[in-house]
Parts: C-alpha cells; sequence; structure tokens
C-alpha cells in the first residue's frame, strides 16, 4: 500500500527496517514503505521532489540540516523530521496537527496531537522544540508570502 500525506495524518513514525507506522485521525496503518520514501513520494504527488522541498526550505530558513518540510503548498501542508532524515529512527510530525509536547524524560518527549491522541517519541524535549519553533517559523514566512 502507498501512502500520501495529507490533512489526517498526525505522523510517521518508523515501525522496523521497512515499515512505517501511520497515524491519522481515526486510524493507524502499516505501511511497507521506509518513513523517508514516504516523504519522498507524498512530495512527488504533489508536484515536486523531495530535495527541491529541502532546498527551498534550506533557503528560507538559513538552516543545514533537520528542516521542516513543506509536502503540500496550497494549505502550508508542514511535516519535519525528529532526527536526521535519512536515519531509521526518524519520525515526522504534521505541525499543524501538533496541540502540545511535554518531556518524558531526558531522551523520551510525548506529543500530544489536536484530537488528543498521543506518541511518546525517543528524542529530547529541547529537540522537538526546536523542530516544532523551526517548523512554525517556516510556516509563517510562508503565510507571509502568500499575503503579499
Amino acid at each position: 500500500m502507498e501512502y500520501e500525506i495529507s490533512n489526517g495524518t498526525l505522523a510517521i513514525v518508523p515501525n522496523d527496517a521497512e515499515t512505517s507506522l501511520v497515524y491519522e485521525d481515526e486510524e493507524r496503518y502499516f505501511i511497507n514503505q521506509k518513513p523517508f520514501k514516504i516523504m519522498e513520494e507524498s512530495c512527488k504527488y504533489f508536484g515536486s521532489s523531495y530535495s527541491g522541498r529541502k532546498e527551498s526550505s534550506k533557503s528560507i530558513l538559513g538552516a543545514e540540516y533537520k528542516v521542516p518540510i513543506i509536502v503540500e503548498d496550497s494549505d502550508n501542508l508542514i511535516v519535519f523530521p525528529t532526527t536526521s532524515p535519512q536515519a531509521d529512527d526518524c519520525a515526522w510530525i504534521s505541525l499543524k496537527r501538533v496541540k502540545k509536547f511535554e518531556k518524558i524524560d531526558s531522551n523520551n518527549t510525548k506529543i500530544v496531537f489536536d484530537n488528543n491522541k498521543e506518541i511518546i517519541v525517543p528524542v529530547s524535549y529541547r529537540s522537538i522544540e526546536n523542530q516544532v519553533s523551526r517548523a512554525s517559523r517556516l510556516d509563517l514566512i510562508m503565510r507571509n508570502r502568500k499575503q503579499k
């Protein structure tokens, strides 16, 4: 089964070496692709390449690594990586669906989504805070550009 990221997507989490667990509003799916492959295919589905979207984010933000990606630009569908994007443990989180996040311990953070579903990612609170901030900045810049 192939999967495209949509407004219903909460998170894409690695399950094992070749599969992902996708969280949506009311469902969870096992997809026979790595999270990074889902990202690449979703960018193509919406008319661009992952590398093109990555370069755009890097240029807009002046950042070099772990940049958020605008998967679909008419609705600013932005996702951010929890670690290095091609790492086997990297999850992708939909910015607009994040309600809050909480520190569990020094290496784990709970993310609560706008529908009150929760996941725990093996990443520090500070790292998630930085990623949400970076993705929010990208969202704001893009919204301001569209209004001009």
